[in-house]
């Protein structure tokens, strides 16, 4: 018996319940942008600190998605991201009524968790469309979502200017916080893991992912490396604004190296024991899949933040163009997120991941350098053509890349997403410090190397298993 339509019946209000959830929590995330200059003025800030909270912003990101991808699994999404999106309303208010730096510093170093939101909604619309069409439901679960960002650079303001008065600012962002306090209820009660037919795959524990062999474990040991270099990041930029004292960094940066090599131990203890056993197939996926997708979103979605970071003042250093029409420029890649990053899955979906990703990765390659040669001699409407290009494929490979998360094992989705997504903000993070320390030029040729070095590692992607576990789905759904 075929899977009928009905089977997953209420899977376009899960779609839109999850892109909703993500969409307030990117709006929450970034609702402190459109107002940096305005708290840098009342509260007397230096450009230091205020680039500080940027950071801080940021970090928690990255394990944060390490950790609720463990949650997801083992406990489910609508928990999980209820429970997340009420929390991180607190920190919401405190910012928005902060009076003090460390109040500000401290509260946006924890809001920033929210940016993990993005892993939960990834193993929920997995679970709610079959695998033919995930790719493209990812993608618009992931562009829409992002466009959270604009969409509060857009209305914030205006929100601000209607409040009135030095605090309008305030409360605009406490009005953030007052909507993913009320979303996180509704998505407690209207949100479903799965469809009713289908069993939701838990995991046994929240314990980090098991390698399934030896060299599969080095893997993981390498890849676990960024994790905690972000951090030593944090506490890098902390330093630098003087907010940490040189012996207090000192401490952190030893705790950082101590903690990573207790938890590796820690790993290889439980891996060690789990590995003298024989592993069930059901129970394997291969480590280096995983690599290969996290640093394809590295180098895909790495360099879209990257160069959103810094498009505006290329643009006008390199073509005396005004400020308004850079920022315009670059808010280019934020409405071609809503088309591009579900056009990717969708391609994915049609033709093939693999052959997808790979024409996506090579085509974005060869974009990135010839963005190296974009100089004052060429017609602004070139340049503007080029880097809307550059938007369109980066874009469309992040979508692509995702799609094939959900297919390296079902039931560590969370994880898997998690170690994933993470790989993309470390990715802009290295690209951010490239230009900090180069020309634009070496910043352009660095990511077209590392998509080259990307596209010849996907040409290694194991598909067997992602064409085995799309069998064994369509043996269940025959089975309904």
């Amino acid at each position: 018996m075929t899977t009928r339509k009905h089977d997953y019946a209420g899977q376009k209000q899960m779609l839109i319940i999850s892109t909703l959830g993500f969409f307030i929590s990117v709006m929450v995330w970034f609702n402190m942008a459109p107002f940096q200059s305005t708290i840098q003025e009342q509260l007397a800030l230096s450009s230091d600190e205020i680039g500080a909270l940027m950071i801080v912003n940021l970090a928690l990101s990255i394990p944060g998605r390490i950790v609720i991808g463990r949650l997801v699994d083992r406990y489910g999404p609508r928990y999980v991201f209820s429970i997340l999106l009420i929390t991180m309303s607190i920190p919401c208010f405190v910012f928005a009524f902060g009076t003090t730096y460390m109040q500000l510093l401290i509260s946006r170093l924890i809001l920033g968790t929210i940016g993990a939101s993005f892993v939960i909604g990834i193993r929920m619309v997995t679970e709610w469309f079959p695998t033919k069409q995930a790719g493209f439901a990812q993608g618009i679960y992931a562009g829409w979502g992002n466009f959270g960002s604009a969409f509060a650079a857009l209305t914030l303001p205006t929100l601000a200017v209607l409040f009135g008065g030095e605090n309008g600012w305030r409360y605009a962002m406490c009005l953030t916080g007052v909507l993913v306090l009320l979303y996180g209820v509704i998505f407690f009660f209207k949100a479903k893991n799965t469809p009713a037919w289908k069993t939701f795959q838990y995991t046994k524990t929240a314990n980090p992912m098991k390698a399934s062999s030896h060299s599969d474990f080095i893997i993981l040991l390498v890849l676990t490396i960024p994790i905690y270099g972000g951090m030593a990041i944090l506490v890098w930029t902390l330093q630098e604004t003087g907010i940490l004292s040189n012996l207090t960094a000192t401490l952190l940066y030893s705790t950082i190296v101590l903690f990573y090599a207790f938890n590796m131990v820690k790993r290889w203890k439980a891996n060690r024991s789990y590995l003298q056993n024989q592993i069930p197939d059901k129970e394997r996926f291969s480590m280096k899949n995983v690599a290969i997708l996290s640093f394809g979103y590295f180098a895909t979605f790495g360099s879209e933040l990257a160069i959103i970071s810094m498009l505006p003042m290329f643009f006008q250093n390199t073509f005396t163009i005004h400020a308004v029409f850079a920022a315009a420029i670059a808010s280019s890649f934020a409405f071609t997120n809503l088309i591009a990053r579900p056009a990717g899955g969708w391609l994915s979906d049609r033709f093939g991941r693999k052959k997808i990703t790979l024409l996506l990765l090579a085509s974005l390659s060869l974009l990135y350098m010839m963005m190296a040669f974009v100089n004052s001699s060429w017609p602004i409407y070139l340049a503007l053509l080029l880097t809307i290009c550059c938007s369109l494929i980066s874009q469309a490979a992040s979508g692509a890349i995702f799609s094939m998360v959900s297919l390296v094992k079902k039931n560590r989705t969370g994880q898997i997403a998690g170690m994933v997504g993470a790989y993309g903000n470390i990715g802009s993070l290295c690209f951010l410090a490239v230009l900090n320390l180069f020309f634009p030029v070496t910043f352009f040729i660095a990511i077209s190397i590392m998509l080259l070095l990307c596209f010849l590692a996907t040409t290694q992607l194991n598909v067997n298993q992602s064409k085995q576990a799309l069998q064994r789905t369509k043996l269940k759904e025959k089975a309904i």
